[in-house]
């Protein structure tokens, strides 16, 4: 028997996507560096399905129909480059690989353009879902070579997550790094979801004083209105659970320092490359950075002085207040989200669907969300949208949110609470919203000491000027560009 694919890496993604692959007809050859691994699924959780195993490399190949289609589920970085040298002397012109970690989308573009000139495929494709998306239907992110689609639509299309019509969460999205850039953008909006939901939870804790187990009822109330998401319900199931050992809320007995695996940090350097805000996504990150100073917020915690005492609220108008907030943030960091792979579609010339892409995300992923089939509506109607906060729908939100959402934040402050997710996301709104912003005194400035010129308000834009702000200076001026 030959299989239809083979996946090097049985760890928990490796393995579920085996097993989704299975349930669907595909006959699968699996093999990893432990090779013990591949006995014991084999023996558990694979016996009597269509699932082949393999010792080695050559093994795994041999046992593939052609074109021969390999798919890579390891760590991001020196491992896909080191699977990638093993397998390309034993790989046939027009076979395939395909790299479904986390990859930088750079490392992407090398390795589609080095197979290339090798007569080899490569897909870099997002999967994101985590374990039970892999096993029951993720949401999968194809990008690279353009003529390797053909090759694994099907099975990609059969095992990815569904919505109510039966479209699948799986598309092309564009040319070398596209796939593996999305499923970045993505893990960047999963950061602000999360911090953003985070900040509610603090909210409600530290300022109106409701507790874990009556917080999750309204986080499952939530759940059923437009902040309907995988996160929040989660987040209510968790809110939810009793720690056995000592009986206390489970979330009381969790350290409160976060990790990351580096998505989020990559979503706020291309945006700075690119020169497209996306402050909410980047608070983020440096959220999770504060988090993990866990010894040296509690020595200051000793020293610094903040505020005494929670302002006064009225609850329920607060609980209400709240989730507006938390609904016009999310807005809001999607916003960016999108306006960051707009720029990047054009920097790296790829055709972006965004419909598709919000799509693709609605069903299978973390961010799975209500919210998603409006941002898909939005494009549809427009696919030419300069920014989601421009589309009528998001508009009217954030008009009937932005009182309560204001609130909120006033009383963090007053309170002494961060909620940098909640704050940077207003300043996102008031930013793009103002047809003036202090910038003309920050290019005069540089004009000032450093002859960078500047625009005028009565002149043609890219015409430059300069002014001899100290009567000292000539008429020399600094080359004008932008990094």
């Amino acid at each position: 028997m030959q299989a239809d694919i083979g996946l090097i890496g049985l760890a928990v993604m490796g393995e579920n996507l085996v097993l989704n692959m299975a349930s669907h007809g595909f006959t699968v050859a699996v093999y990893n560096r432990t090779t013990t691994k591949v006995d014991s699924f084999l023996a558990g959780r694979a016996q009597g399905k269509a699932i082949l195993g393999a010792h080695t490399p050559e093994e795994l190949v041999a046992r593939l129909k052609p074109p021969r289609r390999v798919m890579i589920m390891v760590q991001a970085g020196a491992a896909v480059d080191k699977v990638i040298d093993d397998l390309v002397p034993l790989l046939d012109q027009g076979d395939i690989l395909i790299d479904g970690g986390n990859s930088n989308f750079n490392d992407t573009v090398r390795r589609t353009r080095e197979l290339t000139e090798k007569g080899l495929l490569y897909i870099g494709t997002g999967v994101s879902g985590g374990e039970e998306g892999a096993l029951k239907g993720p949401s999968i992110m194809p990008g690279g070579n353009p003529d390797a689609w053909p090759h694994v639509k099907e099975i990609f299309q059969s095992i990815a997550a569904k919505v109510d019509d039966g479209s699948p969460c799986c598309d092309w999205i564009g040319s070398d790094g596209a796939g593996h850039y999305v499923k970045m953008i993505h893990n960047g909006i999963e950061y602000g979801d999360m911090q953003m939901i985070c900040e509610a939870y603090t909210l409600l804790r530290q300022v109106a004083g409701i507790e874990p187990r009556e917080m999750s009822e309204i986080f499952v109330e939530w759940n059923r209105g437009v902040l309907d998401s995988y996160l929040i319900e989660i987040t209510g199931d968790i809110l939810a659970q009793v720690d056995d050992e000592t009986g206390k809320p489970m979330v009381d007995v969790i350290l409160d320092t976060a990790g990351q695996k580096g998505t989020g940090k990559w979503t706020g350097i291309e945006a700075l490359q690119l020169g497209s805000p996306t402050a909410t996504i980047t608070e983020a990150v440096f959220a999770r950075c504060i988090s993990a100073l866990k010894e040296e917020r509690a020595a200051a915690a000793g020293q610094l002085a903040g505020v005494e005492g929670a302002p006064r609220v009225d609850r329920d108008a607060f609980i209400e207040d709240v989730r507006q907030s938390l609904y016009a943030s999310k807005i809001c960091s999607y916003a960016q989200g999108f306006q960051l792979l707009k720029m990047a579609a054009a920097e790296h010339d790829w055709d972006l669907n965004f419909g598709s892409i919000a799509l693709m995300w609605r069903g299978g992923c973390i961010i799975r969300a209500q919210f998603l089939g409006d941002i898909k509506a939005a494009f549809d109607a427009d696919p030419d949208l300069t920014n989601l906060l421009l589309a009528p729908y998001f508009a009217d939100a954030m008009a009937r949110s932005q009182a309560a959402w204001r609130r909120v934040i006033g009383t963090a402050v007053q309170a002494g609470v961060p909620v940098p997710a909640f704050s940077s996301a207003l300043a996102y709104y008031d930013g793009y919203r103002s047809a003036v912003l202090p910038a003309n005194l920050l290019q005069a400035q540089r004009d000032y000491f450093g002859a960078h010129t500047y625009e005028r308000v009565d002149k043609p834009r890219g015409e430059f000027f300069h002014t001899n702000w100290t009567g000292r200076g000539g008429d020399t001026v600094s080359t004008s560009y932008t990094v």
